[in-house]
């Protein structure tokens, strides 16, 4: 009997352990946030996801000397939503990492569009960016306001740093 119960107490420790599911879905512009969240996906055998935008930036749309490039246009614009080619469904995980590029110390507007378009209820959002030396700043809270119902957990740049810091990190923030 005491050997059934343990093996019970076991196979439910085992069971909750596979059924918590992370997903990381990320957007990027020109690559580095790519190489980021597919490095850190792979460290966790995660499941990732790629927010593809219908308008590909071009150069001159990242220019942000230009004051009338598309992304300053975004930044500048709270409205601004841009829209998004592909769906994703986040719907059968527990944990969401949520992998972006800084722009003008703030999320891509795309970011919010993706947020704004799932069902968060219950799920852990972790914010992971990549930045040319603004860091994170809020730009992970002020994402996470638009995802009801889920948990904020925190968030990091990790411009520079593994898979596995990046794994570490995480595994840290979900105890």
């Amino acid at each position: 009997m005491k050997k059934l119960i343990l093996s019970l107490l076991i196979g439910a420790f085992v069971m909750t352990g596979l059924s918590a599911k992370t997903a990381f879905v990320y957007f990027s512009a020109t690559g580095t946030t790519e190489k980021m969240a597919k490095n850190a996906a792979t460290a966790m055998g995660a499941d990732i996801f790629e927010i593809q935008p219908v308008h590909k930036y071009t150069d001159a749309d990242l220019n942000w000397h230009d004051k009338k490039s598309l992304t300053t246009i975004e930044c500048n614009d709270p409205k601004s939503r841009p829209a998004i080619a592909n769906k994703i469904d986040i719907s059968d995980y527990d944990t969401v990492v949520l992998c972006y590029p800084i722009w003008w110390a703030y999320a891509p507007k795309i970011m919010y569009t993706f947020v704004e378009s799932q069902k968060w209820e219950g799920k852990n959002i972790i914010a992971l960016c990549t930045s040319g030396g603004s860091g994170l700043g809020r730009s992970g809270s002020d994402l996470a306001k638009y995802a009801k119902g889920a948990v904020f957990k925190g968030g990091k740049d990790f411009t520079r740093g593994s898979g596995e810091d990046i794994k570490k990190y995480i595994e840290g923030l979900l105890k």
